[in-house]
């Protein structure tokens, strides 16, 4: 019979590998036979809210970036430092990650690492493009090799892990695109709002300014620019 994790204690279904385990479930393993491992997951250390208790199985139901479960977030709109956000940007139907436009902080990399559609990239946000601490992880979906700006969907760690990639280093993120299901405010063009990225690792909140909106009859779409994390 599998040990049950508490509530407080819950993975989240991200397979960061910051624990040192490939996966949340692997982890979830080690729980099992040794629960001060906890420490060696940062979102043990902060537990997000909303989520159910798993027998040890790995997936709390935070997020679906694993296929087990929903977000959880909506009721709370707090992050995992206790800041407030107004919406969580979730990703496009049939796309693997939230869609992100960027430019390496060498944009003739793009056109010397022959960046092409369906390439495995990893890079991290530098500076005021968000700072994020976390090396993203993505797969391209369109390139302009004149400018050296990239669409990839960021998903997490695994693809690079199991395929070839292509590192390019830090880069600059200009804006972030997806849908809206959840949101405790009106969105209106012009202004700036603090969003919560579906599958972010840390959980923290973006802030970002909103320059273009959709309404279809099954969600909003949205184009984000101007991108800081707090």
């Amino acid at each position: 019979m599998k040990k049950k994790i508490v509530k407080e204690e819950l993975l989240p279904g991200l397979d960061c590998g910051l624990c040192g385990s490939r996966t949340c479930e692997d982890f979830a393993k080690r729980l099992i036979e040794d629960p001060e491992e906890r420490v060696r997951c940062v979102h043990l250390a902060t537990p997000l809210s909303g989520a159910e208790v798993i027998n040890g199985s790995g997936h709390c139901g935070n997020c679906d970036s694993c296929g087990q479960g929903s977000a959880s977030l909506e009721g709370s709109w707090i992050d995992s430092l206790g800041r407030e956000f107004d919406f969580v940007l979730d990703t496009f139907p049939d796309e693997p990650g939230p869609r992100e436009t960027i430019i390496p902080r060498n944009p003739m990399l793009t056109r010397e690492m022959e960046i092409t559609e369906g390439d495995i990239l990893i890079g991290r946000p530098l500076g005021m493009s968000c700072g994020c601490p976390v090396t993203h992880c993505g797969v391209v979906t369109a390139v302009d090799p004149k400018t050296g700006v990239i669409v990839w969907c960021v998903t997490g760690p695994l693809g690079p892990r199991h395929n070839e990639f292509k590192d390019i280093g830090v880069y600059s993120a200009e804006a972030y695109e997806g849908r809206v299901n959840r949101t405790r405010t009106d969105l209106k063009i012009g202004i700036r709002y603090f969003f919560m990225p579906h599958k972010c690792m840390l959980q923290w909140r973006h802030s970002g300014l909103i320059n273009f909106i959709n309404k279809t009859k099954d969600y909003t779409s949205i184009r984000i620019e101007g991108l800081w994390i707090g």
